[in-house]
């Protein structure tokens, strides 16, 4: 039997665990207000709730839960899609590899995906339905945004939060 102090030792423990990650998630993440960098072999990539469970998203500069500017990376492995949502914040989209396809409307509909090579610079206005797929393979690309950062699906059955 686990008695009340063991209960709350192991919570603790649990804590201060949870605090220890999310330190080392937030290490990355650089402020606005000094100068710094990021370099490429130290990116963090962590499961992100709104996404499906393969897609990975990396905070580079500045806390998309805050009102003000952030970037942020998002992975999506090859033949992941992600289903029409929208954000509310306008974005701008820079294809860092792979090929991004993204197709504008609240159906997923093959024929309406565009393709954009690395280098590539989408703007996305704020409330625009949108999906991606990883058609030809795993893609990155780099969002700026001002936050905070906000995504809904538009058929709420493919919000991998409410399942």
């Amino acid at each position: 039997m686990v008695t009340s102090m063991e209960a709350s030792n192991k919570k603790s423990i649990l804590l201060l665990l949870l605090s220890i990650a999310l330190l080392q998630c937030d290490a990355q993440k650089l402020p606005l207000n000094k100068f710094g960098e990021v370099w490429q072999d130290s990116i963090q990539w962590n499961s992100f709730a709104a996404f499906p469970g393969k897609v990975k998203l990396a905070i580079l500069v500045g806390d998309p839960k805050n009102h003000s500017p952030f970037i942020v990376r998002v992975k999506v492995p090859a033949n992941e899609k992600i289903l029409p949502h929208k954000h509310p914040e306008d974005r701008i989209y820079t294809v860092i590899s792979g090929v991004f396809y993204i197709g504008i409307g609240e159906i997923f509909e093959e024929d309406k995906l565009k393709a954009y090579p690395p280098g590539s610079v989408i703007v996305l206005p704020g409330n625009t339905a949108h999906f991606h797929w990883a058609k030809s393979g795993e893609y990155i690309t780099q969002v700026y945004a001002i936050g905070p950062l906000g995504m809904e699906y538009i058929n709420r059955k493919n919000d991998p939060r409410t399942n």
